[in-house]
């Protein structure tokens, strides 16, 4: 695209950027907050030993430039998964992951596929990337429509995009379903696992074998949710080395991410049993809150994330908006999208016991009212 330079000096961004609509976060409430529910934020406290890290960071750390490859999380990673470290990248959150996706294995003006819905930041960096996006709508049950594979070949795309479990769902996609869709497809395949420490460990859901049968596969990992480290901004990618080193040696920022950073997410894979046992809380207060919001009329996706798609028990799409609005006036702030097939639903993340409860409670008080 031509850089547009108006005479007056105001507008230098690209027309693309210029005509792109940004990417818009959940809110930041700044007011009265009972519970914050929106953004899918893990609602215990780290490992006790990342904030012993923490406090014992040396002068040296920040006056030095870090280690610019991020080794010994790549070791601790590397152990934690049964990999070499040549398989893992160290990443400034998940969002960065996915930006070096973007630009080391699409052309500008390339095509990357994604299922629709999912992920909103997707269509920005492709965007961003002067991309062309291939959608393939998942099914009714927000599952994977069969030849998506091929829809996205066909339209020669070189990167897809599968979040799993799925955002805003929660639905997980099972190891062999995404192998089927590896294998049929012709590019890059990333799979963001964002939300994947909290899929039931009964399930057996394991997708590293991924990386070893398939050499087009790379998976997203991050600090943020499972972690307790939202506010880090770090996540990994696992993958074959061939897809991992052009990212690493090439592509990625010199420093990408600092040492403090480095520090306190080594410490926390390094204890992954503290973060485990927060996740089998979540699981069960998951549970507890979707047969809550049933008995009150919802209907909630089964999810096997930190967070419920919840039906509203109105089903217009006022309902849902009114109840969203509502809930905020209240100081509970959940997720709406003004979308397709999200209008008349809540996305709301799994918060503490009391944080669900006041939810309940503030649920309860909206429908006494209307």
């Amino acid at each position: 695209m031509e850089t547009r330079l108006n005479r007056n000096g105001t507008v230098f961004e690209r027309q693309s950027i210029a005509e792109m609509a940004g990417y818009v976060p959940g809110a930041q409430p700044d007011g009265l907050v009972v519970a914050k529910l929106n953004t899918n934020e893990n609602p215990f406290p780290p490992a006790p030993a990342v904030m012993a890290a923490l406090r014992d960071i040396p002068a040296d750390a920040l006056r030095r430039y870090p280690d610019p490859v991020a080794r010994g999380f790549r070791q601790a990673a590397a152990a934690l998964h049964g990999v070499a470290p040549e398989h893992i990248i160290a990443t400034n959150g998940g969002d960065e992951l996915l930006r070096l996706a973007f630009t080391t294995f699409l052309d500008p003006g390339g095509t990357v596929g994604i299922a629709e819905p999912s992920y909103s930041l997707y269509p920005v960096l492709a965007a961003i990337q002067d991309c062309r996006l291939c959608r393939a709508p998942l099914a009714d049950d927000w599952s994977l429509a069969s030849g998506s594979a091929a829809v996205w070949n066909a339209a020669g795309a070189r990167l897809a995009i599968l979040v799993n479990p799925h955002a805003p769902s929660g639905r997980l996609s099972s190891a062999a379903e995404l192998a089927a869709v590896a294998a049929a497809f012709r590019g890059v395949l990333l799979i963001d696992e964002a939300y994947v420490d909290f899929v039931d460990p009964a399930r057996g859901h394991d997708t590293l074998a991924l990386i070893r049968d398939l050499p087009n596969v790379l998976l997203l990992r991050t600090m943020s949710k499972g972690y307790s480290l939202a506010g880090l901004r770090f996540a990994y990618g696992i993958g074959a080395a061939p897809l991992i080193a052009p990212m690493l040696t090439k592509t990625k920022d010199s420093y990408n991410v600092d040492a403090i950073s480095q520090r306190l997410a080594e410490t926390a894979l390094r204890h992954h049993g503290h973060a485990a046992e927060g996740w089998a809380t979540i699981r069960a207060e998951r549970a507890r809150l979707a047969r809550e919001l049933g008995a009150r009329g919802f209907d909630c996706a089964a999810s096997e994330t930190n967070f419920l798609l919840a039906t509203a028990a109105h089903e217009t799409a006022g309902g849902a908006e009114a109840l969203y609005r509502g809930l905020a006036a209240r100081g509970i702030f959940v997720r709406w999208f003004d979308q397709d097939r999200l209008r008349h639903r809540l996305r709301i993340t799994i918060g503490t016991p009391d944080e669900n409860d006041a939810l309940l409670a503030a649920v309860d008080a909206l429908s006494r009212q209307a």
